[in-house]
C-alpha cells in the first residue's frame, strides 16, 4: 500500500506504508533518518552526511549535495529520496524525481523545520517520535527570545565575503534568539565587501565553522577589517541543521548569548 504526502514545495511525493531503501542527500535530514530509528532502511548519503559518525561510516556515499552521483542514487533502487531545495541542485532533483519519489524540504524558518521534522515523522510512521522533538525544540527555544540590542553579522564564506541575510534558518534562529542581524534587510546570502562589513555596525561578527571552516586564524584578520567589533567563532551545524541537532543546540546558544552579553558589558 502507499500513501500521498505534500512536500515543502508543493510536490505529491508517493511512497509506500512501509519504507525499505532510502537515500538522503542532506546532513541534517541524514541525522534525522538515524534519530527516528531507521537505521536499517538508509542505503545511500552524501559525503557530508556525517552524524551519528560511526553509523554513517557504512552506509554507500552518493556524491556531495550539489554534485549527486545519480548513478549510484539509481542503482541502489531507493523507494524515497529525502533532498532539499536549497541545499541540492533543482536539475539533478528534477531527474531523480522522474523516476523515484522525491520529498523535498524547503526550510527557511524554524516553523519550516519543525514541519520538515513532523512530515518525515510521517513518511518514516514516527509521529509521535516527531511531535515531541518539535515540541521540544520549540520550548527550549523559547526559554532564549528575549530580546537584546545586540548587533550581529554572520558570516558563511570568506572570499568573497558572504553573510547569512533575510530569508535564511539562519537569520530566523538569530531572531530566535532575541539578536539584531545587520543584514536583515538584504536576501538570503550576498556578498558583501569588506568595506560593507566595515560600516555595518555589528557587535560581534560571527565566523561560522560551516560552509566555510572558519577557524582562530581568521580572527585577526577580521579584528583588522572591524577593529569596533568582536570577533567570535561559533558552530555552524547548531546555527543551520534544522534536525534533531536542535534538541542539542539549547546549552550552546545560552554560553553564546551569555558570552556576547558579558563582552557587551565590559
Amino acid at each position: 500500500m502507499t500513501k500521498i504526502l505534500i512536500d515543502q514545495v508543493g510536490n505529491k511525493v508517493e511512497v509506500v506504508n512501509k519504507l525499505k531503501r532510502i537515500i538522503s542527500t542532506v546532513p541534517s535530514q541524514t541525522e534525522l533518518l538515524y534519530y527516528f530509528g531507521m537505521e536499517d532502511q538508509i542505503v545511500g548519503i552524501t559525503e557530508y552526511c556525517i552524524h551519528p559518525k560511526v553509523k554513517v561510516e557504512k552506509v554507500e556515499k552518493i556524491g556531495g549535495t550539489k554534485n549527486l552521483d545519480l548513478v549510484k542514487i539509481r542503482n541502489l533502487k531507493p523507494d524515497l529520496i529525502i533532498s532539499s531545495k536549497e541545499e541540492n541542485t533543482k536539475e539533478q532533483i528534477e531527474e531523480l524525481a522522474k523516476d523515484f519519489p522525491v520529498w523535498v524540504s524547503d526550510i527557511r524558518s524554524l516553523e519550516d523545520a519543525y514541519k520538515m521534522i513532523e512530515r518525515i515523522g510521517a513518511l518514516c510512521n514516527k509521529n509521535d517520535l516527531a511531535q515531541n522533538a518539535t515540541s521540544n525544540i520549540h520550548t527550549s527555544i523559547n526559554l532564549l527570545k528575549e530580546k537584546t540590542n545586540i548587533k550581529v553579522a554572520y558570516l558563511i564564506w570568506e572570499n568573497p565575503i558572504m553573510v547569512a541575510a533575510n530569508k535564511t534558518f539562519i537569520n530566523d534562529v538569530l531572531k530566535k534568539l532575541g539578536l539584531q542581524n545587520v543584514f536583515q534587510a538584504r536576501t538570503r546570502y550576498p556578498k558583501i565587501t569588506s568595506s560593507e562589513l566595515r560600516a555595518c555596525d555589528a557587535d560581534f561578527i560571527l565566523l561560522s565553522s560551516e560552509p566555510y571552516p572558519f577557524g582562530s586564524h581568521h580572527i585577526e584578520k577580521f579584528k583588522q577589517c572591524c577593529p569596533k567589533a568582536r570577533i567570535l567563532l561559533v558552530n555552524g551545524q547548531f546555527f543551520s541543521w534544522y534536525g534533531n541537532r536542535l534538541l542539542l543546540a539549547l546549552n550552546y546558544f545560552k554560553s553564546i548569548k551569555n558570552v556576547m552579553l558579558s563582552m557587551q558589558n565590559i
